[in-house]
């Protein structure tokens, strides 16, 4: 086999799916906890021959004067569904974290600037887009599921934890956000749960259902914004910062 993690295996299909997982994408996280396993830890090549693809993973490409500094798969121009700067970061600190790669901290709040400009700018002209209603990833959409994101996959949905779960990196544009949200829509996009999944103004669609692994990255990511507290009880976990060294990274807290 290929030296890189494989997604999915499971006990009816076996490893049928052989899908490498290779960046950029949400799965960063799943080489740093391989990594550090202290009883079946993944070689170090893994991480640079797979998931960086022996350094293919950088990108130059620079949109609203912002560098994505990584390859996105598959949404090299804008990035990707901005799950990607949350999922791996609930406990992984990007705040002065780098290797040979990127900047996790520049990286993520330069995804999610992009995914801002974009929704401010409007290319689409969709309805209810502004600095205010703003945030474009994975969830609910008016026809199923989707994996929204700036550009081809722009459906006129807006997703709350795409704004919310960015407070670390644009806590500004995210409270903006948050009181749109709260004070302007009301009930139509919160309940007994909080804000519910997903919403479309200009398709006049508001779902109110909720989505568990949407939810999930609100209520961490602002408490990193505010005290930092699952970065720092992650990050000092001896086992972490064994795994990070092995695999080249650095970190200043």
């Amino acid at each position: 086999g290929q030296d890189v993690l494989y997604w999915h295996w499971s006990p009816e299909y076996n490893w049928e799916m052989n899908f490498p997982l290779e960046g950029y994408n949400e799965c960063l996280i799943t080489y740093i906890l391989a990594a550090s396993s202290p009883t079946h830890s993944i070689p170090a090549s893994a991480y640079h021959n797979g998931w960086a693809r022996g350094g293919g993973i950088k990108s130059k490409n620079v949109t609203y004067g912002y560098p994505l500094i990584l390859k996105h798969n598959g949404a090299e121009e804008y990035g990707g569904p901005l799950f990607w700067a949350h999922y791996s970061y609930i406990g992984l600190s990007p705040k002065g974290l780098s290797d040979q790669y990127a900047d996790y901290w520049q990286l993520n709040r330069n995804q999610t600037l992009i995914n801002y400009e974009y929704c401010v700018e409007n290319p689409k002209r969709l309805e209810g887009y502004a600095e205010n209603c703003w945030g474009l990833t994975a969830s609910y959409s008016v026809n199923g599921y989707s994996a929204h994101m700036p550009g081809m996959n722009d459906l006129g949905v807006i997703t709350p934890t795409a704004a919310l779960s960015s407070f670390p990196y644009t806590p500004e544009q995210s409270m903006k956000a948050l009181k749109y949200f709260y004070n302007e829509l009301g009930d139509k996009l919160w309940g007994k749960y909080g804000f519910y999944d997903a919403f479309s103004i200009e398709y006049n669609w508001y779902p109110q259902r909720y989505l568990a692994i949407d939810q999930l990255t609100i209520a961490p990511m602002i408490e990193n914004y505010r005290t930092g507290l699952l970065w720092e009880l992650f990050m000092n976990a001896p086992e972490i910062e064994e795994g990070l060294k092995k695999l080249g990274f650095t970190y200043k807290e």
